[in-house]
């Protein structure tokens, strides 16, 4: 394999992993907010709810529970391999990552809930700010906010030089 295409492959490998820490990152907001009650139903409850097949629906509420949030991770993967494709240059503005974010939640609500008849038990506004919320962190996780790239923070070479050197003087 190339340099090149080691490099996209890493690439690839990590924006699917951000993709898939971020939607775990959503489950765990929505976990405590549905516990205090601040959100009824999430989107992913919604389309197993009303689409998933018999043999899901008959499933224990705790597999069909952890059925759902393993379809949420993979769509959450599959949407971080979506914006590693973006162009670089658009991926690298400070404030992508949470719009990246917030288009997949109104993607959702303006186009794939209307198309499957899904409408989400009616939300009070701070329970639609609870999902924007959460929308906006999976794309901070995504865009590697949080975590960047080692790559991304490269120094000038003299600098990496002195660093190194400071590094090894023992007093």
């Amino acid at each position: 394999m190339s340099h090149s295409q080691h490099s996209k492959t890493r690439d690839l490998v990590r924006a699917g992993a951000r993709g898939l820490v971020g939607a775990m990152a959503m489950t765990g907001i929505r976990t405590l907010t549905g516990n205090v009650g601040l959100v009824e139903e999430t989107p992913p409850e919604a389309i197993v709810g009303k689409h998933a097949p018999e043999s899901v629906q008959q499933l224990p509420v705790e597999h069909r529970i952890a059925l759902t949030a393993a379809a949420h991770w993979s769509f959450g993967t599959f949407a971080g391999l979506g914006y590693n494709v973006l162009p670089r240059k658009i991926r690298s503005l400070p404030w992508f990552g949470p719009a990246y974010g917030l288009i997949i939640w109104l993607g959702f609500e303006s186009v794939i809930a209307p198309l499957l008849a899904v409408r989400p038990t009616r939300r009070r506004l701070l329970g639609r700010l609870v999902i924007a919320l959460d929308h906006a962190v999976y794309g901070i996780v995504v865009a590697g906010r949080l975590a960047p790239d080692p790559d991304a923070v490269k120094r000038p070479a003299g600098e990496r030089h002195r660093h190194a050197m400071n590094a090894v003087r023992v007093w």
